[in-house]
Order: structure tokens, then C-alpha cells, then sequence
């Protein structure tokens, strides 16, 4: 009998998930949030996964359970393991992307470079930071913010009322320098339950409102000392975490050439997309790989470069299904991905991949082939 993996969340992490399962013989199932969902074509089931009986009877039929989110709370996760339900990455880990003040703290344990930060109650200690650091931070919800969204840059307490004002007893937000990055970074690792552990390239992303719009593999211009250090970083926090699967480390790299962390996610990952056309194992064979203990492939990169363009929003008039000839007729070396969701402003509804010798050829013809779809 293949063995049978359980993905909670039908988002387009999942659909992308579902070929690799396929090729490696595993038998995939999804618990969607709803009909529709980008990754229906193999869901199996759909409901509320806050809802324990509903994530139970999900369950009872696979070998282990993974993610297409991070959303999944503790209390459900937690009552799995003690059913005996192998969870990866496991409530241990998981709480870490859950919870940012909860990741600030454990990072700073562990020794990992991080940007200047503070738990904040309420305007007083808020002010007292910004005071301390140029007059100027970045506050964010502590739970539940992606894609930019709980995300504030502030000069004074005041811009950030309102989000204290909602804040219940014991409750904080975090507030951070603000970093004086040159470029934002991305490291990917991947851990199975036995311990091993692989590395791919460390990326270039480029974010556009808070999105994440372009990445370039291997990241241009990076000298030895920072592919070794921010690979370093990766693996320590994946051990240092317990994480099983694939771990996504966004960096800034700073005007005074420090790397420092900035999010974590433990699950495959935007800047992970270049992998599925640009390395020998891309990222959500390799999340699977790891989730179900089997040997990890091999990260090399199969071109010097890789590009990988999102495509947001989508067409203001047709569908995105309009578009594809065309974009394949003028670039055929294109690979485009697309998530089975409709157009919306800013949302993310496909991404194209471009491998190649030349970067500025690449990133023009993944830039081209995505315009397509505007």
C-alpha cells in the first residue's frame, strides 16, 4: 500500500504537491477550507481544520500529516500527536511560524542574527523603543500577518493605536528596527525525522507592496562568506527547531554587511518556486521526501540561473486560461504555473519559471511571459 500523506489546506502549496506525490508513488490527500480550492483536484475531504473532530476523521485515514499553512491551531495539532498521529513539522516546531514574538525569543537563544526587537504592551514601551532606534520601527501582529498584511512601519506610538487599542490582557506586539537592508534573502533547507538535512542555493526576492514579485537563484553577487553564513543559518534553525520539511529563512542583508532574520515558514515557500524547473529536486518533492522520512534529493541547481516571476492579480478582463497560448507561443522556454483561482487584485495566481545561462535573458523572458497574464 503507498503510503498515504495528508495535507491540511487546499491553497496552491498544496496543488503543487499533488504531481511529485504522484511521481514519487505516494498516495496524496487534501483537507480543504472550501469547494473550489486550488488544490480540489485532490481533495479528499473539506472542512474546518480548527475544528479537531473534523481534522480526526481527516486523519484516520493517512500515515502523516503535513501543511499548506501554518494556520492549524495548537490545540489541534497537540491533540493529534497525542492520538499518535505523525506530524510534521510537529506543534514544537510549528508554533514558531505561528507566533513571531514566540520565534523572536527562540532565535535570540539560540544565537541567530536577528534585528533589534521588543515585546510591546501598550504606547509607553512602544515610544521607548522608537526613542532608542532613530524614531522609527517596524510593528507587527504577532499572529497571523503574511504577504505584508500586519505589517507597520511607525515613527511614533500614535500610528500604531489602533492595533494596541485591540489588544487583550496579556497580549503584545512586536516591534522591530528598522533594518537598513540593500536586498532581501531567502534560504531553504529541508529536514527529515531522522535527521538529515540539505541545503539549496540562498536566494535573491524582490517584494513589491509587501509581495513577494521576483526571485533569482542562486542570489547575484554573493560571495562566499554569505552563501556559507546564510546556509548556516538555515540548518541551525531547522535543528535548532526540530523542523521536519521544508524550512524557508527570509534574510535582509545589510548596508553594513550583516545577514539577519527576518520570517520563517515551515512549509514549501515562494522563494522556493525557481526549484520546480531549476533544481534536480524541487522544493515540494523534497517536502515530501522529508515529511515521510524518505532520502532527500540532490539541491543543484540544473542551470546557472533560474527566475521565477509570480503573476499577481491576473488579467482585468478573461481568464487566465485566455492567455496561455499566446504566452507559450512567445516563450516557449517559459514554464508557467498556474493556481485555479480567479483574478483579484495583488492576489498571487500563478508564478513562471526561466532557466538559463544569461540573467538578464532570463529575467526578461520570465518578466514577458508573465505580462501575458496582466
Amino acid at each position: 500500500m503507498a503510503l498515504r500523506v495528508g495535507v491540511i489546506g487546499g491553497g496552491q502549496l498544496a496543488r503543487m504537491m499533488i504531481a511529485p506525490a504522484v511521481e514519487l508513488g505516494l498516495d496524496l490527500r487534501v483537507l480543504a477550507e472550501g469547494e473550489g480550492m486550488s488544490a480540489d483536484l485532490a481533495a479528499t475531504a473539506v472542512g474546518d481544520y480548527r475544528d479537531i473532530e473534523v481534522v480526526r476523521a481527516f486523519v484516520k485515514d493517512v500515515d502523516v500529516v503535513t501543511f499548506d499553512h501554518e494556520h492549524v491551531p495548537q490545540a489541534v495539532l497537540r491533540a493529534l500527536v497525542a492520538d499518535g498521529v505523525a506530524v510534521h513539522p510537529g506543534p514544537d516546531a510549528l508554533q514558531f511560524a505561528q507566533d513571531k514574538l514566540v520565534m523572536r525569543a527562540r532565535l535570540a537563544e539560540l544565537g541567530v542574527p536577528q534585528p533589534d526587537w521588543a515585546a510591546v504592551h501598550d504606547g509607553t514601551e512602544l515610544q521607548a523603543f522608537l526613542d532608542d532606534h532613530d524614531g522609527r520601527g517596524v510593528v507587527k501582529t504577532p499572529r497571523g500577518g503574511y504577504d505584508g498584511k500586519g505589517v507597520r512601519v511607525v515613527r511614533s506610538a500614535d500610528d500604531a493605536q489602533d492595533w494596541l487599542a485591540a489588544l487583550g490582557d496579556g497580549e503584545a506586539l512586536l516591534v522591530e528596527e528598522l533594518v537598513p537592508f540593500v536586498r532581501e534573502l531567502a534560504q531553504q533547507v529541508a529536514r527529515r525525522p531522522s535527521g538529515e538535512i540539505v541545503a539549496y542555493p540562498v536566494v535573491e526576492t524582490v517584494q513589491r507592496d509587501g509581495v513577494c514579485a521576483e526571485v533569482i537563484a542562486p542570489a547575484p553577487a554573493a560571495a562566499d562568506r554569505l552563501v556559507q553564513v546564510a546556509e548556516g543559518i538555515g540548518r541551525s534553525i531547522a535543528e535548532g527547531l526540530g523542523v521536519t520539511g521544508m524550512l524557508a529563512v527570509e534574510l535582509f542583508e545589510t548596508d553594513d554587511e550583516r545577514i539577519l532574520v527576518n520570517e520563517l515558514a515551515m512549509r514549501p515557500h515562494n522563494s522556493g518556486h525557481w526549484s520546480q524547473d531549476g533544481a534536480v529536486t524541487g522544493q515540494f518533492e523534497q517536502h515530501l521526501r522529508a515529511v515521510a522520512d524518505l532520502p532527500l534529493g540532490d539541491t543543484a541547481p540544473r542551470s546557472q540561473w533560474s527566475v521565477m516571476v509570480n503573476i499577481l492579480g491576473g488579467p482585468r478582463e478573461g481568464s487566465l486560461g485566455e492567455r496561455f497560448a499566446g504566452a507559450m507561443a512567445e516563450h516557449p522556454a517559459a514554464k508557467i504555473h498556474t493556481y485555479g483561482k480567479d483574478p483579484r487584485p495583488g492576489r498571487k495566481v500563478g508564478h513562471v519559471n526561466v532557466s538559463g545561462d544569461d540573467l538578464d535573458d532570463a529575467v526578461y523572458v520570465a518578466r514577458a511571459a508573465a505580462a501575458h497574464f496582466d
